[in-house]
């Protein structure tokens, strides 16, 4: 059975474990998920890997197995690593207004939103999902939390913001069997809860914050508490959802989802538009912010796509595909340039699926004589380089767009990515060209035929009725 966490002793560890700007052997030991002791499963793995600041198991099973889970029973995924900052006070709707491309109007409590914060130039400079959990008080959970902070501390706002990200827990329990799982595990019903709605619930005496989200595009929900009844909800979760073929989900296949059902991410599809920011406006600069902006903007990607500065893998909501969250009724920071991107579009977001014939080729350089291919890791690229942007060009060799994220998916069986694309090639079923390959490698680059498909390209489940009789039956 899981112990309860000494949060104190944790935060600590945490906070000088996550310093970005120290070498990892300096930092006095790498930091965990605070469910880290179930994760662990009695010295059954092996292998971990970095999720922002925090190390979690790379595989439980096998990745395969954990990419279905989604699909076919349900999952239990730590994502505690996310920044979350909460917002206090009288003035904290008005400071979200003024940050945010999207409205504040009927925000109700237990209500989350989807928040974009953007530069002066209209690009993205943060985002993630806002939760209202009073009058006067939200917390920002994802790549929010330095952007949010800077702007709180550049304004004058009768409001007060703190990072609190190691002291929360954040668990995703997704796929047709996660109602099931964690009506067993409670005794409640859930079924009141509306798609990004939350209230309370408990497992014994732990009192913890459930929300109906679906990043997996399935049916699916988040567990948000504090940190020391992690590991013993996880366990929980776990134990009851047996019955209903849960799987736990490990960092090799967590960011699939993300390209089945169309999430783009920071750091994995697009770079941040912070640069040259005043440090005096974040509270503990070298501290618990894991996505400084130096530890961005120096950053070089992977992929074939030449650019001369990092500046140009930023992105405006609308070639993301969020030009259904901004709305022109109130006054926001960068509103010009958004206004600008959102009437005078250029790209929009879609999936690509990749060639048979061309994906098998790259797999084939590796057992022949001749020229090699960069070879595919699968499911997707996560251990060397996060960001892998890939030109994409028409058939007369023109560049018209950005391919990330590519990724095998096992349930579809083909290889896919997101791409940022001119609006006239957007029609699904258009052929272009993805050039694979880093630039400068001892490989060759491969031309890699794809058609342009919807995205999300996997059906959207997410909205489901949670009282149909249907619910628990995989898709």
């Amino acid at each position: 059975m899981a112990r309860r966490l000494d949060l104190d002793e944790y935060v600590s560890h945490w906070k000088k474990a996550t310093r970005w700007d120290k070498p990892l052997f300096e930092r006095g030991g790498a930091p965990f998920h605070p469910a880290a002791e179930v994760q662990e499963n009695a010295g059954d793995v092996h292998l971990y890997w970095r999720m922002l600041a925090n190390l979690e198991p790379w595989v439980y099973t096998d990745w395969v197995e954990e990419c279905m889970s989604w699909k076919e029973t349900c999952y239990v995924g730590d994502w505690s690593a996310l920044v979350k900052f909460r917002i206090k006070g009288r003035d904290a709707v008005k400071y979200l207004t003024w940050t945010g491309v999207g409205s504040t109007e009927n925000w109700n409590v237990g209500q989350a939103k989807h928040c974009i914060m953007c530069a002066d130039n209209g690009k993205v400079a943060g985002e993630g999902v806002g939760m209202r959990y009073a009058e006067d008080e939200f917390i920002l959970t994802g790549g929010l939390g330095l952007w949010a902070e800077y702007m709180l501390n550049s304004g004058n706002y009768n409001a007060t913001g703190r990072q609190v990200g190691p002291e929360r827990f954040l668990l995703q329990v997704q796929g047709p069997t996660s109602l099931l799982t964690l009506r067993k595990i409670t005794g409640d019903d859930f079924s009141d809860i509306g798609f990004m709605r939350f209230r309370t619930t408990r497992i014994d005496d732990m009192e913890f914050t459930i929300i109906r989200t679906g990043m997996s595009g399935e049916i699916g929900y988040e567990l948000h508490g504090p940190a020391q009844y992690a590991g013993q909800v996880y366990q929980a979760v776990f134990e009851a959802g047996q019955e209903y073929g849960i799987k736990k989900l490990g960092g090799r296949a967590k960011q699939v989802n993300h390209v089945e059902a169309c999430f783009p991410t920071v750091g994995l599809d697009y770079i941040p538009a912070v640069r040259d920011i005043d440090r005096s406006k974040i509270a503990d600069w070298n501290g618990t912010i894991v996505e400084c902006p130096e530890a961005f903007w120096k950053r070089t990607a992977g992929g074939s796509l030449k650019y001369e500065d990092i500046s140009e893998l930023w992105r405006n909501p609308v070639e993301l595909g969020w030009k259904k969250v901004i709305k022109f009724d109130h006054d926001f920071y960068g509103r010009a340039a958004v206004e600008h991107d959102y009437y005078n579009q250029k790209r929009d977001m879609v999936t690509l699926v990749w060639n048979e014939e061309d994906v098998l080729d790259v797999f084939a350089s590796l057992l022949r004589q001749g020229e090699l291919f960069e070879p595919f890791e699968l499911p997707r690229v996560a251990i060397r380089r996060s960001l892998n942007p890939d030109a994409v060009l028409n058939d007369r060799g023109e560049l018209i767009g950005v391919s990330t994220a590519r990724c095998y998916s096992v349930y579809f069986r083909e290889m896919l990515s997101l791409c940022t694309l001119d609006l006239e090639y957007c029609e699904p079923g258009t052929d272009v060209i993805v050039i694979w390959g880093e630039r400068g490698k001892r490989w060759a680059q491969k031309r890699i035929r794809a058609k342009v498909a919807r995205a999300p390209y996997k059906e959207d489940r997410r909205r489901v009725d949670a009282s149909s009789k249907n619910v628990g039956v995989s898709s």
